[in-house]
């Protein structure tokens, strides 16, 4: 029989208003989902103010039954990405459906058929809405809430995406570190030895360096990482964006550079995991949310380093380990009990490799899947 399910595009203030509020109906009654904060989603929809947008564009769409919401999901091209590749990639992101096969189908079929018209030939997702964002579907450890900017969803995405006949393009770790310092008296005097071979400084960032260290991140950032899958750069307007954003919260003794000789050669960035604040608030910070927010932030008991890394010419010379060593050190005394180092690459070995060495387990992955898109098919899933 042919499906009940109508797809429309987002145009309306209406319409947005559904796309943003309709994950309330797929986690009701889920205790590890946490409601992303409305006005932030707003902000990242706004094709007019979003830095993403000078380099993207996108389209939402709503999958209907009888009436009724039931799914969503973002068409998006980002021309960074695919410049950066040569590639032809239409991204899907923001999904989410209910347990409905049609629905998802649908929503895919909308996707494809979008990217089809702009000459892409293959699909990838989810993207939220670029790899520098939220990607990807939860792919083991359903058992935890997320840490705060990373995803969520039900474990039966996962079927739907394979009945759909995407698959795996790459997976992504997370790894969990506790607060006991594991060194050992061998990996002590290894320490001892590295500082004194370099003569390497650390430094925090403040309010009044915030900006201007912003700079210094996407140079490191776009030096360090360009080789890896699926890297797009960061632009200096994103990464302003994420500092005026993220300034108003994060706790800055949690982002440190490495300089050597008057060069900054590497930066651990971590947040406080705001997910077990955000997770009461409903998805609402004004006008009460910002009390919760205030009374529960030394509360929070763990963070997540989002990028951990050095410069090229600086990755063998023991200065990771120096870095997350006083990395380490800020978390403990800020009274912090564990970190989440996450996302990595799958095949990134030295990374993860890097990880388990100083003491973490892997403890969650997730999935980017993909599927060709051809004229022939007419952008069908």
């Amino acid at each position: 029989m042919p499906s009940a399910v109508e797809i429309k595009r987002v145009q309306s203030k209406g319409d947005l208003k559904d796309f943003i509020r309709f994950p309330w109906r797929v986690y009701a009654g889920d205790p590890r989902w946490v409601p992303p904060l409305i006005m932030e989603m707003k902000d990242k929809l706004d094709r007019r103010k979003h830095p993403f947008f000078e380099h993207g564009e996108a389209d939402y769409f709503l999958a209907y039954d009888a009436g009724e919401p039931v799914g969503r999901i973002a068409a998006i091209i980002d021309r960074n990405h695919n410049a950066r590749h040569n590639e032809k990639t239409a991204f899907f992101g923001l999904y989410e459906s209910r347990n409905d096969i049609d629905a998802a189908r649908a929503l895919l079929d909308a996707a494809a058929a979008w990217g089809l018209e702009r000459g892409m030939d293959t699909i990838r997702g989810p993207m939220n809405l670029s790899m520098n964002d939220e990607c990807a579907f939860l792919l083991e450890g359903f058992d935890q809430p997320p840490v705060v900017m990373m995803p969520y969803n039900p474990p039966y995405y996962l079927d739907l995406m394979e009945k759909c006949g995407l698959v795996k393009a790459k997976d992504l770790y997370a790894f969990r570190k506790g607060r006991a310092r594991q060194l050992s008296a061998k990996a002590g005097d290894f320490m001892d030895r590295l500082r004194k071979a370099h003569d390497f400084t650390f430094r925090r960032v403040t309010k009044a360096t915030l900006m201007a260290d912003a700079s210094n991140i996407v140079k490191i950032y776009n030096g360090g990482w360009q080789k890896n899958w699926g890297f797009v750069p960061w632009t200096d307007a994103e990464m302003r964006h994420m500092a005026k954003s993220l300034g108003q919260f994060a706790d800055l003794d949690l982002v440190i550079f490495a300089e050597h000789e008057g060069k900054t050669v590497g930066f651990a960035f971590a947040l406080p995991d705001f997910n077990q604040i955000f997770i009461k608030m409903n998805g609402r910070l004004f006008p009460f949310g910002i009390f919760k927010f205030l009374a529960g932030r030394r509360k929070v008991t763990g963070v997540r380093a989002l990028v951990f890394g050095v410069v090229p010419e600086y990755m063998h010379t023991g200065l990771a380990y120096l870095l997350y060593d006083e990395f380490e050190k800020s978390i403990i005394a800020k009274g912090y009990d564990w970190c989440e180092l996450s996302w990595q690459l799958e095949d990134n070995d030295a990374i993860n490799r890097f990880a388990a060495s100083i003491g973490a387990v892997l403890y969650k992955k997730y999935r980017i899947f993909e599927k060709p898109i051809t004229p022939g098919g007419a952008g069908r899933i």
